[in-house]
């Protein structure tokens, strides 16, 4: 969720106006309306504060999106996959043994 969202949905889930969320601020409600807008960005500092006075608490939500790097891992995983690779034939038969079942 980017800030201008952010800040939109905290002010109308605490049930403010512009002009309300941004006296407990300590901002001006044309700052807040820019916000909003996404004609300015706030930084980290106002950003928490802002979510703050509309009664909410920004916490990040880390989460790890790879597992860390591990030296020769890559090799390894090569390595894998031309195993893999191998146990299959590299040019297919041209005929395929299947069993063969009595007409019914």
């Amino acid at each position: 969720m980017d800030a201008a969202t952010t800040i939109t949905w905290v002010r109308r889930d605490a049930g403010l106006t512009l002009r309300a969320l941004a006296a407990r601020a300590g901002t001006s409600h044309a700052t807040i309306a820019a916000y909003e807008a996404g004609r300015k960005v706030p930084n980290a500092d106002t950003m928490l504060r802002i979510v703050g006075a509309a009664g909410f608490d920004l916490a990040p939500n880390l989460t790890r999106s790879a597992a860390p790097a591990d030296e020769g891992a890559r090799g390894r995983e090569l390595i894998e996959a031309l195993e893999l690779a191998a146990m299959f034939p590299s040019r297919p038969r041209r005929h395929l043994d299947a069993p063969r079942f009595p007409a019914a």
